[in-house]
């Protein structure tokens, strides 16, 4: 029995692994992080022909700083409350 149980301990925690590993909140905030970068740096130094185009507004620059801190609100998120595993089914005996 106790090598069951020592089986059984391992493969929920490999379960519990794979379920961080997945979470859709590392990706979401990694593309976020990623292309809020991308975004920033186009839009540090603009053209004025894209200035124009926006009405004088730097767009790029606000729009990549804010795709940046939603990813890292996600990745916060992530890191302050992790998923859980899901539980086992319990499973009932019959007392007859």
């Amino acid at each position: 029995m106790s090598d069951l149980h020592k089986e059984v301990s391992e493969l929920e925690r490999k379960s519990a692994t794979a379920a961080r590993l997945f979470d859709i909140r590392r990706i979401i905030g990694g593309l976020f992080v990623v292309y809020g970068v991308i975004v920033t740096i186009a839009g540090i130094s603009p053209s004025d022909a894209d200035l124009k185009k926006a009405e004088g507004v730097h767009i790029n620059l606000w729009t990549g700083l804010a795709m940046l801190a939603l990813g890292l609100f996600f990745l916060v998120w992530m890191k302050l409350r992790p998923t859980e595993a899901p539980a086992a089914p319990v499973q009932e005996t019959d007392a007859d």
